[in-house]
């Protein structure tokens, strides 16, 4: 760009309000991806001011996608996945491990933001024999995800389902009783199902988190840290396969982890009897 000229105008596909940040454009503005805009670059910026090593538990957090994505097919005999909160397709996406293992995976992505949409359909490409579907739907109506056309048409509920919630119920507000919601999702799915979550937590580190919160919502999102014990009741009677709720990095790791706590995630796996 030449010495003093503007700034180029940064423009959004239809329904997308630049104005506004969006949790899946920060996040992959700290994976280092360029599909977000100068809010979700300044909120994002704040919040690694606020918790120095943000990126590197974005990191940890797609680590732990691929890890349970692969143990759930190869371990848990899971075929079809369910994954809310998708956001921007970053490679390796959840399909692409799913069939790695096993070609014939089917995975239905569930994001709000038109952003994810242009970018799914355009990126997360099925292999011939399995299915990627993405349907433009919200967590806090379980119901529209459930009965979309989309959904029925590639899962098969009387099988088991793998449902990944990764890093998307701590932008539900308690007042939005996301328990709740978790659970319809759950009663809808059959035996042998399982069910993976990461969730931000303070409970490492109170400070830097709390820093990060206000970050956040100072600039107008919703996001809730919450204790072991809040994103415990998340997984309900189902049984958590070992080693149980762990910090992100913790759990099944590839290799011998240094500090686990430095990424400030809890996460768990869990299986419908």
């Amino acid at each position: 760009m030449a010495e003093g000229s503007p700034a180029p105008t940064e423009v959004a596909p239809p329904g997308v309000n630049i104005n506004v940040p969006h949790s899946a454009r920060i996040y992959d503005y700290w994976l280092g991806g360029k599909d977000n805009f100068a809010v979700d670059r300044a909120v994002g910026e704040a919040m690694i001011q606020a918790i120095p090593g943000m990126r590197y538990m974005a990191g940890e957090n797609r680590k732990f996608v691929h890890r349970a994505a692969r143990d759930l097919v190869l371990k848990e005999g899971i075929r079809q996945f369910l994954d809310i909160g998708t956001g921007i397709p970053t490679r390796p996406n959840l399909h692409e491990i799913a069939q790695q293992h096993e070609a014939t995976a089917r995975v239905v992505y569930v994001d709000n933001d038109p952003i994810v949409l242009v970018h799914a359909r355009a990126l997360m490409i099925s292999k011939p024999e399995g299915r990627s579907e993405y349907i433009a739907a919200d967590i806090r109506n379980p119901k529209s995800i459930l009965e979309d056309a989309a959904l029925k048409d590639t899962l098969d509920l009387k099988e088991p389902v793998g449902l990944t919630l990764i890093a998307i119920l701590m932008l539900l507000a308690d007042a939005d009783d996301p328990w709740s919601k978790v659970a319809e999702l759950r009663d809808a799915l059959p035996s042998g199902s399982c069910l993976a979550i990461t969730h931000p937590t303070a409970d490492f580190n109170p400070a830097e988190v709390d820093a990060a919160v206000a970050a956040a919502t100072g600039a107008g999102m919703t996001l809730v840290a919450r204790s072991r014990e809040a994103v415990s009741r998340f997984f309900g009677d189902w049984e958590l396969l070992e080693p149980g709720l762990a910090p992100v990095s913790a759990w099944r790791p590839d290799a011998p982890v240094e500090n686990p706590e430095a990424a400030y995630y809890w996460a768990g796996v869990a299986r419908k009897p």
